[in-house]
């Protein structure tokens, strides 16, 4: 058995955002990624402003967009701005340059490497390696086996279906209309050649099925055919409990820190990956990107608790929230996970 500093489950951009911070500080870590290629998942691709500043080469983004248009039951609003507000990008090719990235501060990768068994130390693979550690990071998403290890329950999740359309889409668009959406929305991102279209929307708030007919009709009615194409679901954990337990780390989706309102977690994952190695890294650490990581997603929940109620209640709600973005009262930067506006 091989011993780690650290090791992380899972390869995604959390993981080895913490991974890429902890090997640059002269840390043995080894990542575990269930998956045979690092970086497909199903995601929009929408990356707020805020993530903007890190480090990343210009090629990685696909598009970028200085508006965004927002339609709900009774209004529309674009909102405006110098600078880019949201960019999309390739989870794929996002996913590919992390890896280099985290492999060239010497992070150890280990693909189709699926954890099945957690003890005290150690973690036991499908395969039947062990590996030792004295820190667990648990960047294994929605499903997350760490965290089902420390016994923390996930109630509060969000279902994404998503459709990539080839084409050229010039525009980024939500549509929030309760009528067919529940508490959720529709979106259009484009990219390069094609657009990420599909629904987000709590899960249990409606049926599945009425869900993905709704979407398939609203897209008929905007000259998108779908439903003749394969969907992509996956759930999203918004139910967070805690990230740091003595020597164990939940990040991410892991963690619950996806929005449960807008369901985008690339920031929150990439940031909290980093700030769990800055914890591990010197136990003293107060991690303020995290308190106000937590309190904007708190906020969100407040939000959509709050939206959760009649379809009349839910219709208002969402209202007044486009109201108040068209409006300036609330900046578009109140919906993204980011840290750039005080709350």
């Amino acid at each position: 058995m091989k011993n780690f500093h650290t090791v992380i489950v899972g390869g995604g951009p959390g993981g080895l955002a913490c991974a890429t911070l902890l090997a640059r500080q002269g840390k043995e870590v080894l990542v575990l990624e269930r998956n045979s290629v690092i970086g497909p998942k199903v995601c929009a691709g929408g990356i707020p402003a805020v993530l903007l500043d890190l480090d990343f080469p210009e090629e990685l983004w696909e598009k970028s967009f200085t508006s965004q248009n927002i339609r709900s039951n009774w209004q529309h609003t674009v909102i405006q701005s110098a600078s880019p507000i949201i960019r999309t990008v390739n989870r794929g090719r996002l996913g590919r340059w992390m890896a280099e990235r985290a492999a060239a501060a010497g992070v150890s990768i280990a693909t189709s490497a699926l954890v099945l068994e957690i003890s005290k130390d150690r973690v036991r693979t499908r395969e039947g390696e062990e590996f030792g550690f004295s820190f667990l990071v648990g960047a294994d998403g929605s499903s997350s086996l760490v965290r089902r290890q420390l016994g923390i329950p996930t109630a509060e999740m969000g279902i994404g279906i998503n459709y990539q359309v080839p084409g050229n889409f010039p525009e980024m668009q939500w549509h929030l209309n309760n009528d067919i959406f529940g508490n959720g929305y529709a979106w259009i991102f484009p990219h390069q050649d094609t657009a990420s279209i599909g629904v987000y929307a709590k899960r249990g708030s409606i049926r599945l099925s009425l869900l993905l007919n709704n979407l398939h009709q609203w897209a008929a009615r905007r000259d998108l055919e779908l439903k003749s194409r394969q969907p992509q679901a996956a759930l999203i954990n918004s139910d967070f409990r805690g990230w740091r337990f003595n020597n164990y780390f939940l990040i991410g989706d892991a963690a619950g820190l996806a929005s449960g309102l807008t369901g985008e977690g690339i920031y929150s994952a990439i940031v909290s990956g980093e700030e769990a190695a800055r914890t591990i890294l010197d136990p003293g650490y107060e991690s303020q990107k995290m308190a106000q990581i937590i309190k904007k997603h708190q906020l969100h929940a407040r939000v959509l608790e709050l939206a959760s109620g009649t379809k009349l209640t839910d219709k208002l709600i969402l209202e007044g929230l486009v109201f108040c973005l068209r409006t300036g009262l609330v900046p578009f930067s109140a919906l993204e996970m980011g840290i750039d506006q005080p709350l």
